[in-house]
């Protein structure tokens, strides 16, 4: 064969193998190195195309469950491939900011595997936010059951909340929205714009504040809150700390407490849509006070108290997502003062924020082509910074 001959099959194997030298290519692209104070944050795209992802927990063999709020529960592999949909997953209503949102391990997964979702559940009068639970096997969810409904089931698209948090003793904290109907948050009688503390099963624990109460719902642990979309339980403290959406301004940070009232919506540090006035909080000290607000708003989503190694810096600090200020917002608090406040810039709105097991810190983008960040430390050389 002569070399004028071998020109064509040169050319075909090179064509052949140029996809996967630029899938490669792809995938250090998505690489960038980003600043918060004096720390230098490598951005990695570990996954992506997912559909408005929502919700991540991390299983004990280092995967990711990652919820999609258009109604499917994926599972990511350690090579950050996306399983097919888990099959088991309740009917949720995708509408509005509806739909399939958090997701939780219980605390003994390792033996008993019971996953735990947070969703918009349709029932007479529209929806409302339920809590289900169901043993992971394989690539499904067996034996479901709806261990918690927020009363009463209303019209409308907005405010669902929802964040689950485990309680050092076991119990369960479920954040809730308000379902944007206002006053409903201040009536015990009604779930919407609460906190509920709930065991694993759904029974009501012992030391519920509202519980024996005759005109209030038993599992409220507190009330005025206006929409929940980040909750973790501090490990200095055990304390449960939420960070809740103001209208415009006053995004606040609260540590929930048994049986306090957090205002919404008799005061806030922001003011309503139409641009009319609300009380700031001062103006009602029988009320309790947030730790912290933020006006203009960040768009709180999701959240975790930093405890790895490879951030020594940020050991103890409150990492929030958000959507409008498009990033991871830091926060370092003394006891329930805070120190300082840094802002690294991710460029995409940040829905859920978690530490991995390996000590980096992971992020979910919100968009219909949704992505899995990790962020760890910069070593030496890599990509250009921004």
């Amino acid at each position: 064969m002569t070399p004028r001959s071998l020109l064509p099959i040169l050319a075909a194997a090179m064509l052949a193998t140029a996809p996967a030298h630029a899938q490669t290519a792809g995938a250090r692209a998505q690489e960038t190195i980003v600043g918060s104070g004096s720390t230098a944050v490598r951005v990695e795209t570990l996954a992506s195309g997912l559909q408005r992802p929502w919700g991540l927990a991390f299983l004990p063999d280092g995967r990711m469950l990652v919820t999609e709020r258009t109604g499917s529960l994926r599972i990511v592999s350690r090579d950050s491939q996306l399983s097919e949909p888990v099959a088991g997953v309740p009917q949720v209503v995708a509408r509005g900011q509806g739909g399939l949102l958090d997701v939780a391990l219980d605390p003994d997964f390792a033996t008993n595997r019971l996953v735990y979702l947070t969703y918009s559940e349709p029932g007479e009068g529209g929806a409302s936010t339920a809590v289900a639970r169901g043993r992971l096997e394989g690539g499904r969810l067996e034996q479901v059951q709806v261990i918690f409904r927020q009363l009463p089931k209303v019209d409308g698209n907005n405010h669902f909340g929802s964040r689950l948090a485990f309680a050092p003793d076991g119990t369960l904290f479920v954040g809730l929205g308000e379902r944007f109907k206002f006053d409903p948050a201040q009536d015990p009688a009604s779930h919407l714009g609460k906190v509920v503390r709930i065991n694993r099963d759904g029974s009501v624990p012992q030391g519920n504040p509202f519980a024996g109460r005759g005109d209030a719902r038993p599992e409220i642990w507190s009330l005025g809150h206006r929409n929940i979309q980040a909750a973790g339980i501090n490990p200095a403290t055990g304390e449960l700390w939420v960070v809740e959406h103001g209208p415009r301004g006053g995004d606040e940070v609260n540590v929930a407490e048994a049986g306090r009232n957090y205002g919404w919506p008799l005061v806030s540090w922001g003011r309503h849509y139409d641009g009319t006035d609300i009380p700031d909080p001062p103006s009602r000290p029988e009320l309790a006070q947030p730790i912290h607000q933020w006006t203009p708003v960040i768009g709180a989503s999701g959240m975790a108290f930093y405890g790895g190694d490879l951030f020594p810096e940020w050991k103890g600090d409150m990492l929030v997502g958000g959507l409008v200020s498009r990033g991871i917002v830091r926060l370092d608090f003394d006891g329930r003062r805070l120190v300082s406040e840094d802002r690294l810039d991710l460029g995409a709105r940040i829905r859920d924020v978690r530490q991995g097991p390996d000590g980096a810190v992971y992020a979910l983008t919100d968009s219909d082509s949704g992505r899995i960040l990790r962020l760890s430390p910069a070593g030496e050389g890599g990509v250009t910074a921004r």
